[in-house]
């Protein structure tokens, strides 16, 4: 097995300098520290977690308590972080069982910290780590978590969708991202979407959300086409995410009908390929690269005072592109 000495030797450095340079420290010159991660990469040395903990008190990784790798949003989220996490010397473990199954396996490992995604696969009791001192953070969902928590305020994002959409005229709106079991997420949204209609005095009926199994390309296109094929076809719809936005997309062009010419639509979810659909899409949402930024950070920060609980909460925004416009039909 590769050792730290195996590299200071390889590179012509000292001991010291080696695990510094592998705990990303700065007091490590640039080209020294990349000269000594790509001899390390290059030999094939792997990082005693428990052996680092002796010595620095942290074993330089984080623990991700992984929902689903069918998500586009939260792949994106977890690539983001990873890059932003590596930049300060630690390294991401994930795991895809349950969350108490994973959280012990985490406390087994002695990570640092613990992220956990707040989705409804997640809401199942988590166990106390109060007396280890190791922190968890949750994203999403911090009314339902005892620990601290980075939020989006989905419910606000979805009443601006709704508010810029009946700007443009549209009075029939419907909403795709109800799936059939409860999940807190997408709950939060769904109340929103009612308030604001209700609020602005637009037309709501029974078919005004449209439930589906799940949340996948395949329940946004089934999901659309149920929608569609009501007597009196919505102007507009406001989708749940990316995944869901993906199929409704594709069910709208196999009806022979255009976004936004026949219907527009608004996607929940701010990410960069939003602009790359084959419509570049108006979405509501916080920035990934934001989300990301606040999670290292607030992870960092909660490693240092792992007493500490935080709740921060993130401010959606709204960014019109070529899926909606003004509603043409009487």
């Amino acid at each position: 097995m590769v050792t730290i000495k195996d590299i200071a030797e390889r590179a012509g450095v000292s001991f010291s300098t080696v695990s510094k340079a592998l705990l990303g420290s700065p007091l490590v010159k640039i080209k020294t520290k990349q000269r000594i991660l790509s001899i390390a990469k290059e030999m094939g040395y792997q990082p005693n977690y428990a052996a680092r903990r002796l010595v620095s008190r942290k074993s330089g990784a984080i623990g991700v308590v992984w929902p689903s790798i069918e998500r586009a949003a939260l792949s994106s989220l977890i690539t983001n972080l990873n890059e932003e996490l590596e930049k300060e010397g630690y390294t991401t473990m994930i795991s895809m069982s349950r969350v108490d199954s994973a959280i012990e396996a985490f406390r087994r490992f002695q990570v640092d910290a613990i992220l956990v995604f707040g989705d409804k696969e997640n809401e199942s009791s988590q166990p106390d780590l109060s007396p280890f001192l190791i922190p968890i953070l949750t994203y999403g969902a911090a009314k339902y978590t005892p620990y601290s928590a980075v939020d989006v305020n989905r419910g606000q994002a979805i009443r601006l969708a709704v508010r810029h959409l009946a700007g443009l005229g549209h009075r029939s709106i419907c909403f795709v991202g109800e799936p059939q079991t409860h999940d807190p997420l997408q709950a939060v949204k769904i109340e929103a979407f009612r308030d604001e209609i209700t609020l602005l005095g637009l037309p709501f009926a029974d078919d005004s959300i449209v439930q589906m199994k799940g949340l996948a390309f395949h329940d946004g296109y089934l999901a659309a086409k149920t929608m569609l094929d009501q007597m009196e076809r919505p102007t507009a719809v406001i989708s749940g995410g990316i995944d869901l936005t993906r199929g409704i997309l594709r069910a709208i062009t196999e009806r022979g009908l255009k976004v936004p010419r026949d219907i527009s639509v608004v996607s929940y979810d701010n990410l960069p390929q939003m602009e790359d659909l084959e419509v570049p899409m108006t979405v509501v949402g916080v920035a990934i690269s934001t989300i990301t930024t606040v999670l290292a950070r607030t992870i960092l920060e909660l490693i240092d005072a792992p007493d500490t609980h935080k709740t921060v909460h993130l401010e959606p925004e709204l960014v019109i592109r070529d899926s909606t416009s003004f509603n043409t039909i009487s």
